[in-house]
């Protein structure tokens, strides 16, 4: 499988992504906003773009799409349930439904709700095993709720599917949130060592050639993963109003993410 992660340099910090089978040639585009950049990369490296997949509805990850499917005739795949959200859809896609891209990528589709209620990320099981994320894990955060979605799905989303991911999994997630992210972890767990060290090597990254993280790293550095940590849930009880003194790790994750939303 072959992956270019296309930096958009836009107000909202997309990523885009192109996934191209290596013996065929063949690609898929993932969530186009910047559609001109992404059909130059493709044209650039001789990949040639059969399909379009949008992980959710929201206008940045779909406002690609049309021109995109003009200039290539690509089909459009998205969530069973945005058909009335997302025009043109092709292909409607369910929970353990399989996108082939060409001979040799086949990618795995988890019906991942809470960032909107017609979200799906894409994991392919391979070697190195990826998941694309769209806006529902960011490196070092989670995505809002505030578009369709709700924030009990989305815990229910991390506690049964991204929990469970190999360690060694690649995260591609839909924006570039790192510094914010890390500087709220950090904010919740000042002690996190790992995390602060993380924060200083990306400051200053390069954005066209970013920091690609891990799930194994995720648990180190994202507070959204690490319910059970005493700093985190202490520090909860001290700014949460009516914080429980036993609290479930649903507490913790939903309490983390009201405060994030004000943060």
């Amino acid at each position: 499988m072959l992956i270019e992660q296309i930096w958009t340099n836009n107000a909202w910090r997309n990523f885009n992504y192109l996934i191209a089978c290596p013996e065929t040639k063949e690609a898929l585009v993932v969530d186009p906003c910047d559609s001109s950049r992404c059909i130059q990369i493709a044209n650039d490296r001789g990949w040639h773009i059969k399909q379009i997949l949008n992980t959710h509805e929201h206008h940045d990850h779909i406002e690609g799409n049309s021109a995109i499917v003009e200039a290539t005739g690509a089909v459009v795949l998205a969530h069973h349930k945005a058909v009335d959200r997302i025009a043109n859809i092709d292909v409607q896609l369910y929970a353990g439904d399989t996108v082939r891209v060409g001979n040799s990528v086949m990618l795995s589709v988890l019906d991942t709700p809470g960032h909107t209620m017609s979200h799906i990320c894409l994991f392919s099981k391979i070697d190195q095993p990826v998941l694309f994320s769209g806006d529902t894990l960011f490196n070092a955060g989670v995505g809002n709720c505030h578009g369709g979605g709700h924030p009990e799905e989305l815990y229910s989303t991390f506690s049964q599917q991204l929990f469970d991911l190999p360690d060694s999994t690649l995260v591609y997630p839909g924006h570039d949130y790192i510094v914010n992210n890390l500087r709220f972890t950090l904010d919740r767990e000042p002690n996190n060592s790992p995390a602060q060290a993380l924060l200083n090597q990306v400051l200053d990254q390069d954005t066209n050639n970013p920091l690609v993280t891990t799930i194994g790293i995720e648990k180190q550095v994202n507070c959204f993963f690490r319910l059970d940590n005493s700093e985190i849930i202490e520090n909860l009880r001290l700014s949460v109003a009516g914080f429980p003194d036993n609290p479930s790790s649903k507490d913790v994750f939903l309490a983390l993410r009201e405060l994030r939303n004000h943060w």
